[in-house]
């Protein structure tokens, strides 16, 4: 059966209608979806660990009596990557150590500066105290998650970082355990869902209150991020995966096809799309997405993804690939073309750019050293991949000296009197000689 993909042609007058449907994407909560979340908030912020323990049973299909049943020692994780083959256990090992040496060049120090009268303004930087990394356990398991999510706020500095992963059937990914412990992980909870997003914004008896929680889950989950905010930092609400190939038309067609399928396997609503202004080189790599697709274990999830929301666009010239593509701010941007640098210069919305014809997006989500957790469904165009920044704070500071609190004094003073703020301009006139 061949894939449908749509082909889209920026020299049509309807081209930018058609891509901004395209682009569009309805993930969003529906009544009933948010019903059940705030009724799942709601009991954990009231019932605590019985609520988490119920809806863990309930949902999860397990049979415990209490949170510490559905605590993970350290010592398990340490045993899980004990046990996992020496291969796993390597991978994991430099994936992590890049992920970690690329993340220390983020970190932001504290600064300040003397002004000629003595007053001192600068800006402190500190760590959160607490973090709470949602891990998915449910259709598949993701050990790269870890390591992306975690070893960030290692880095920066949080004190404690707490992991909940759902155990569907009881069943536990040794793999995500052994990330854990290489990642550094000080407390996990065999729970997921809203639920767990619920007891990681309020805290149980059992499960303390974190400042932030990051870190990627279903509706279910995303939706109670979306509720708990303001009560804890998040991440993002992320979208569907997404890539974007702009390729020059010399690449082997075998592997642009092939870079498309690695998204569009994550699911039904992930997006593919390929942008070249050559047409020969799109019909080359359409024949190699039928020849290909049938040996892909997730071969339907594949043709529904590049059926329903996957694209061929043919554009005139690389200046006008580079306008499609500022347009779309995709999640992952591969630029499989002779000068990539140059080309890379005039992009401004992307959340990761893959830059040549040697550069897999794969590699990004694993082991090359930035962070795959990346701005979705156009949200590139304003926020930047996770990093080392989101797990730190800055607080200002300011110290007057007292000439300095005499002559800003005088600038308050009028300021505050021109908004009707008496006791502003009054504490600022304290001070001035």
């Amino acid at each position: 059966m061949q894939i449908e993909i749509k082909k889209l042609n920026t020299n049509k007058a309807e081209f930018w209608q058609q891509l901004d449907n395209l682009l569009a994407w309805e993930g969003v909560s529906d009544d009933k979806v948010n019903e059940t979340v705030k009724e799942i908030i709601r009991r954990v912020r009231s019932e605590g660990d019985t609520a988490v323990v119920d809806y863990t049973n309930r949902f999860d299909r397990m049979s415990v009596d209490s949170i510490k049943s559905l605590t993970i020692s350290k010592s398990r994780l340490a045993e899980a990557l004990k046990n996992i083959p020496q291969a796993e256990r390597e991978a994991l090992e430099n994936a992590a150590e890049r992920v970690r040496n690329y993340h220390e060049h983020q970190k932001s120090e504290s600064w300040s500066y003397q002004e000629a009268d003595g007053t001192i303004l600068g800006q402190q930087v500190t760590a959160l105290d607490r973090v709470g990394l949602y891990v998915p356990g449910g259709k598949a398991a993701y050990p790269s998650s870890v390591i992306m999510n975690a070893i960030p706020a290692k880095v920066a500095g949080v004190q404690e970082v707490i992991m909940v992963v759902p155990t569907p059937d009881g069943t536990v990914n040794e793999l995500v355990l052994a990330a854990a412990s290489i990642a550094g992980v000080d407390k996990v909870y065999a729970i997921g869902g809203a639920q767990a997003v619920a007891a990681l914004a309020y805290g149980t008896e059992s499960i303390p209150q974190v400042d932030k929680i990051v870190g990627p889950g279903n509706i279910y989950v995303a939706t109670a991020k979306s509720m708990v905010f303001g009560a804890v930092g998040i991440d993002m609400i992320a979208g569907p995966s997404e890539i974007l190939v702009v390729c020059d038309g010399k690449t082997d067609p075998d592997w642009i096809a092939m870079d498309l399928f690695s998204q569009a396997e994550h699911d039904e609503d992930a997006q593919s799309i390929l942008v070249s202004p050559d047409e020969e080189f799109l019909q080359q790599v359409e024949a190699s997405i039928n020849k290909l697709v049938a040996d892909m274990e997730r071969a339907e999830i594949i043709r529904t993804s590049l059926s329903s929301r996957g694209a061929l666009i043919k554009v005139k010239d690389m200046d006008e690939a580079v306008s499609v593509v500022n347009h779309i701010a995709p999640e992952h941007l591969e630029l499989s073309v002779e000068e990539p640098q140059a080309m890379a210069k005039q992009i401004r919305h992307a959340g990761a750019i893959f830059m040549g014809r040697y550069t897999a997006e794969a590699i990004g989500d694993y082991c090359a050293g930035p962070n795959h957790v990346l701005p979705t469904s156009r949200t590139a165009r304003f926020s930047s991949p996770l990093g080392v920044y989101d797990f730190q704070k800055r607080s200002s500071l300011i110290m007057c000296s007292a000439n300095g609190a005499s002559e800003l004094g005088k600038t308050a003073s009028t300021l505050a009197r021109g908004e009707g703020l008496t006791a502003h301009a009054r504490s600022a006139e304290y001070r001035i000689k």
